[in-house]
């Protein structure tokens, strides 16, 4: 009997042509995310490169390479290295990209006390511990709250006419908090807002990142028209509550990013539900499904609800972000699945015109 011709790597990367990556929409294959196949008896050996640290969607990917894979004959064992790469963002043409960083994120809001400085927190955070290069620009000049959030205050110094942002819980931070601590208020006009914020984005030696989050002030003013007008911003998540009060304001912020160009990545709800202590009911202090509502009508995506409890306010305010708690921690894991979520929409707009592009030569 002739015996069966051993397994090879072209054979592997066909049958992972059936592995899909669920947010761009294409193979794994086609997509180039699988490096390195390599066959050895009845082991596969492969690499694969997703487009985040923080892809949500791994558990399935590779359970669906697995499955694939078992169906070769032969095969016994199939181990996957993983690395992630996150593209570099194609954002407007008309202002130059900053030097190393690939997605400039902006987090705004309609109104203040919504809870946004949190959420840029602790997605921030979140994106680090999973192993992203991570930059942190509290924009928030008149109420730069970042450095109580992340525990720190030191003072930058510079280099060669570059200041060095200071670190803390593996991101990159800048702050006005930094250089005018305490009480002292801020009363600054147009002109000298643009100005600052302009040092922060151009003069500050960020390095390499994948990601800067900017926390802007709340509202639709200087300073975010300040950061667009300076800086190619790969795109913007807007963060509310449910209360109507909340979700009028946030309707602006979208048609704000809107009308100047900036992809909103989506709406986040925030404080959206409170669980009873006691009884465990959930209680809608705020309302219900509001933001959920606003960003269908925008037909923008909805990225989530994260609960009101008061560990969050305390992480805040004893510079322990509860996103440090990691997925076992519920309340945690409800801002790690959102820092997810981010970078998988950014992901999507990085690459899927590329890709479209691409396909469209080689038909």
């Amino acid at each position: 009997m002739k015996s069966e011709e051993p397994l090879s790597a072209p054979q592997v990367l066909e049958a992972l042509r059936q592995v899909r990556e669920p947010e761009l929409n294409n193979d794994l294959v086609t997509l180039q995310m699988v490096k390195d196949v390599t066959v050895s008896g009845s082991t596969v050996s492969l690499t694969v490169v997703l487009t985040t640290p923080a892809c949500p969607f791994k558990t399935d990917i590779e359970r669906d390479i697995r499955e694939q894979l078992s169906r070769l004959p032969g095969v016994e064992q199939v181990r996957i290295n993983w690395q992630a790469v996150v593209p570099q963002a194609h954002g407007a043409t008309d202002k130059p990209p900053l030097p190393g960083i690939k997605n400039i994120v902006a987090v705004g809001s309609g109104k203040g006390g919504v809870g946004k400085t949190t959420v840029a927190v602790n997605v921030a955070v979140g994106l680090a511990s999973m192993g992203a290069a991570v930059g942190l620009l509290d924009a928030d000049v008149y109420g730069p709250n970042v450095p109580i959030m992340v525990g720190t205050n030191g003072s930058p110094h510079a280099i060669d006419d570059r200041i060095q942002p200071l670190e803390q819980y593996g991101l990159r931070l800048m702050s006005m908090g930094f250089l005018s601590p305490g009480d002292k208020p801020l009363i600054w006009r147009g002109p000298m807002l643009h100005s600052v914020v302009q040092q922060f984005l151009l003069k500050v030696d960020w390095g390499e990142l994948d990601y800067l989050i900017i926390d802007l002030p709340p509202g639709t003013g200087d300073v975010a028209l300040s950061l667009i007008q300076t800086v190619p911003v790969t795109g913007a998540m807007v963060v509310t509550t449910p209360s109507d009060v909340s979700l009028e304001d946030a309707r602006k912020a979208v048609q704000m990013f809107t009308q100047v160009k900036v992809e909103v990545l989506g709406i986040v709800e925030n404080m959206s539900f409170l669980i009873c202590p006691h009884c465990q009911e959930r209680v809608d202090v705020f309302g219900y499904g509001g933001g959920r509502r606003t960003a269908e009508r925008y037909g923008v995506p909805f990225l989530g609800e994260l609960p009101l409890n008061p560990e969050v306010r305390i992480g805040g305010d004893t510079g322990r972000p509860v996103a440090l708690r990691g997925d076992q921690d519920p309340l945690a894991k409800a801002f790690l699945d959102l820092a997810r979520r981010v970078a998988a929409r950014l992901s999507v707009l990085n690459l899927t015109a590329p890709m479209e592009t691409i396909l469209n030569v080689r038909m």
